[in-house]
């Protein structure tokens, strides 16, 4: 028996359905997606699950793609890719050359914009919608932000600049908040419903501006009117701040009832201006277990059955990201003015047990980076000792605040950056290739790469002994299983250490003695590598302060240098030693490997790093690429 959505493979075939065939529509596509995530065990699970009708509502109201949808953020988008021509290749999501797991422009003309990083739609759907003005195109722009990303700054600034009219121009955008941190609440029922259609509609919208214009000859009688039509909405609904910033408030409507969102949709789409639908949606919606836990159901790690749900937890190795949790608990118990701040990513960053056990002393600002930081400094100014735990990739969102309120200032801040590197599935949005170049620049900052667990908890005691700024990054996942000491040790300061010492002749497959300077947990890849060559191989610890005396010695007493680093090569460790090299006049050939000056794509991190040359095999390939001895010097050797 063929089934609607397989008859679906445009929005414009969802239009041709009758609105009677929606609702079976919806819970067949929320099967689909329930079974793709199950399937291939990689995804987000429990957001999209929540926007399914929302999706289809979308679709059905709006001319897409003429009409754009920003999704906001990305994480929630399953529905659309599968309406939008790309159900049958799904089940390659988030794998090498498969479908992305967040909107990407070169995958489809109904991705309009590339959202992975929250809050940045209504700034985005509103240079659409003013650029279909200023180029006499009839269509409508939509943002679609939720999750937690209105707690951003950026979407604030964004509602007060399209509340207000451009050059006379007034922007036909739709802000749709998908309100899904909350339960369905009383008032989402019939009267809240009948209110969100009333007040999106023509009639209600004709009588108001009637009112106005007839008002306003008696301007006491008007401000009257206007202050008891705000009170009157504001005991209704929660939207006066938004009409504060000139949009037209509608809402709250169930998320999940297609007859309150389709009329309300058509509603708004017929008006002109800016427009703001609140719609309340349940995470996980129509799969019990997701329903009932939300965080543990937010995204798969591994196949499932439905009928189970998620499989329980096999024991492992620690990934870096408990080794910090456990450190932040232990400090915190060792020194009462550690503060614990989080950017919305308490489970991501390990810091639940913190949350349980100093309450008073833990901070999840939101969706908030610039925030974050500058809280921080704050803290740090009054003589508390901050530790912000943060992705590699979102601290880039309050770099200003690092370099402005933070290093300018040389205030004690720790930052632990997770997910630095390679981070797999989640793609170039989420991957930490650029913290090793965008802090070593900035004066009084300094940062430290472990590269293993026990290093790990080293290195944050030591950058949290410091009294100035100082970056700790470490990788998603475990590592080499490396045994934890749970002393506070500390490194000597700016020093790195030889692991391994090279052979003292030359290697007859370079023709060279070589030092292997490595930057993290590449560590590991490169002392591979190195018994085959015959290398020496410097566990560098820190990329600023830089060990120069390490690295000189080694360029005195080795004909080629070779450094290696999970991050870009353009500004990062490697750069850092060729700076000192040149600094001091020494002259040796350096081969810089790294990530190299491309996005990486999402897929399996391994596999990744491979086709970076990252991994033992592509280090020792390119080493030999770049110093193989000529056949006439390995035969004298020989």
């Amino acid at each position: 028996m063929t089934t609607l959505l397989e008859k679906i493979d445009s929005p414009a075939d969802l239009r041709k359905l009758g609105r009677t065939e929606l609702p079976q529509l919806a819970r067949e596509l929320r099967n689909f997606v329930l079974h793709t995530v199950s399937q291939t065990g990689n995804g987000h699970l429990g957001s999209n699950l929540g926007t399914v009708e929302l999706t289809v509502a979308l679709h059905y109201v709006f001319n897409t793609p003429n009409d754009r949808i920003v999704w906001d953020v990305g994480h929630q988008t399953y529905p659309h890719k599968v309406i939008t021509g790309r159900r049958d290749r799904m089940h390659t999501l988030r794998q090498i050359g498969g479908v992305a797991g967040f909107p990407k422009r070169d995958e489809s003309e109904y991705d309009t914009f590339g959202t992975a990083h929250s809050s940045t739609s209504i700034s985005a759907a509103l240079g659409m919608a003013l650029a279909s003005k200023l180029k006499g195109e009839d269509r409508r722009a939509v943002a679609v932000i939720g999750d937690g990303a209105m707690s951003a700054g950026m979407a604030f600034e964004a509602l007060n600049n399209a509340g207000v009219s451009h050059a006379g121009i007034n922007a036909d955008i739709l802000v749709v908040l998908n309100d899904n941190d909350m339960s369905i609440s009383p008032p989402v029922g019939a009267l809240n419903k009948y209110l969100a259609r009333l007040m999106s509609g023509n009639f209600y919208e004709a009588a108001r501006q009637g009112a106005k214009a007839v008002l306003k000859n008696a301007p006491p009688l008007f401000e009257l009117a206007r202050r008891f039509e705000e009170h009157a909405k504001g005991m209704v609904v929660p939207g006066t701040i938004f009409e504060e910033f000139g949009f037209n408030y509608v809402g709250p409507i169930d998320g999940h009832d297609l007859d309150s969102l389709i009329p309300t949709l058509e509603n708004l789409r017929a008006r002109r201006g800016p427009q703001f639908l609140h719609v309340v949606t349940k995470k996980g919606y129509g799969y019990k277990p997701a329903e009932a836990d939300p965080v543990k159901y937010h995204a798969a790690s591994t196949k499932f059955n439905v009928d189970e749900g998620f499989p329980a937890a096999k024991p492992g190795k620690p990934t870096f990201t408990n080794i910090f949790g456990s450190w932040l608990c232990d400090m915190a118990e060792a020194d009462h003015r550690l503060v614990g701040i989080t950017p919305a990513m308490r489970e991501g960053s390990g810091m639940v047990e913190f949350h349980k056990r100093f309450p008073g002393r833990y901070h999840d600002v939101g969706i908030a980076e610039q925030h974050a930081v500058t809280f921080a400094a704050g803290l740090a100014c009054e003589g508390l000792k901050p530790v912000v735990a943060i992705y590699s990739t979102f601290l880039q969102r309050g770099y200003d605040q690092l370099i402005h309120d933070v290093a300018l200032q040389n205030l004690p801040v720790v930052f632990a950056l997770d997910r630095a590197g390679i981070v797999g599935a989640d793609g170039p949005t989420h991957a930490g290739l650029y913290d090793i170049a965008y802090v070593r620049c900035i004066p009084n900052c300094s940062m430290l790469v472990p590269s293993d667990e026990n290093e790990c908890r080293i290195a944050l005691t030591t950058a949290y002994r410091q009294n100035h700024p100082v970056a700790v990054r470490y990788p998603r996942g475990a590592g080499a299983g490396v045994a934890v000491e749970k002393a506070f040790n500390e490194w000597p300061w700016g020093k790195g250490v030889v692991r391994r010492e090279g052979a003292a002749r030359p290697d007859l497959r370079t023709g060279k003695r070589i030092a292997i300077l490595a930057f993290g947990t590449l560590l590991h890849q490169a002392l591979k590598v190195a018994e085959n060559l015959g290398a020496t191989v410097a566990d560098m610890r820190f990329v600023k302060p830089l060990d120069a005396d390490l690295v000189l010695q080694l360029a005195r007493t080795h004909d080629a240098l070779v450094t290696v680093e999970e991050g870009c090569v353009m500004g990062g460790a490697g750069s850092a030693v060729l700076e000192c090299l040149a600094e001091a006049g020494v002259m040796v050939p350096v081969l810089v490997l790294g990530v190299p000056d491309v996005f990486t794509e999402h897929g399996d991190p391994a596999k990744l790093l491979a086709m970076c040359g990252l991994d033992a095999e592509g280090i020792e390939k390119s080493i030999l690429k770049r110093f193989g001895a000529r056949p006439a010097l390995a035969a004298v050797n020989a």
